[in-house]
């Protein structure tokens, strides 16, 4: 991987940080137990999007971070010639901060994860992970964070998604920048403590921060009681 000493010195990891550990608060207050608007079962866009609201309006006051924060955050390319909309997408959740030398836009996108292959290729693939690779997610951004919120153990989730990013055809499409030991991720984040690992990955010039690569920490979110995939078999009928 790049070595961190230059890019982090124009980098704010501090404000980072802060907004890491803020919504990291934020998830655990709400998932601390069942609510009706707020559980395994509700859709992404609805866990983001409250997430966001009740971080902003609650934790980041509470804590005195100055950024600011969106969801469902609109981005895209557009025809300076004739105003067309050439591609829109949004991000689930960024929080954005800047002072007179340096500035960011920390994008968080979630995934719902279960213990299922097709539950991790969305992780990992042009839907997830490949956003920030590819795609125009973070556009000269030097780090970016992917959210996994966990429907089922985590033990039976996080270790088959750090064991693909060994497969080579993966690494090249999400072209991942091996560490100086040959791995794919680093573990534990160099940058968060609260993430899990940490992977790095080259971007074409016109969406890659000056150094050429943006770092991805990835973070995995529980509910704070037990969570499965897994439908309960149904009782045989009694004769």
């Amino acid at each position: 991987m790049t070595g961190t000493a230059d890019w982090l010195s124009a980098f704010p990891l501090q404000p980072a940080i802060e907004a890491v550990e803020a919504l990291c608060q934020g998830w655990t207050e709400l998932a601390a137990r069942p609510r009706a608007d707020f559980n395994p079962k509700t859709k992404e866009d609805a866990l983001t999007k409250h997430l966001k609201i009740y971080v902003e309006n609650h934790v980041a006051r509470e804590r005195g971070l100055l950024g600011m924060w969106a969801a469902e955050d609109i981005i895209g390319e557009i025809d300076p010639l004739t105003g067309e909309l050439i591609e829109e997408r949004r991000t689930d959740v960024v929080y954005g901060w800047n002072s007179d030398v340096q500035a960011m836009k920390l994008v968080f996108e979630f995934k719902r994860l279960g213990r299922q292959k097709k539950h991790r290729d969305h992780y990992l693939r042009e839907q997830g992970l490949g956003r920030f690779v590819t795609g125009i997610y973070s556009r000269r951004q030097a780090v970016a964070a992917m959210v996994g919120v966990l429907l089922d153990p985590e033990a039976e989730i996080v270790p088959p998604i750090r064991d693909a990013l060994g497969d080579a055809a993966l690494a090249t499409s999400l072209r991942l920048r091996p560490t100086a030991m040959g791995a794919s991720y680093v573990r534990p984040s160099s940058l968060f403590s609260a993430a899990d690992f940490d992977t790095e990955h080259d971007r074409e010039t016109a969406l890659a921060p000056n150094h050429g690569t943006i770092r991805v920490s990835h973070f995995f979110f529980a509910f704070g009681y037990p969570t499965s995939t897994l439908k309960p078999k149904k009782k045989a009928a009694t004769p």
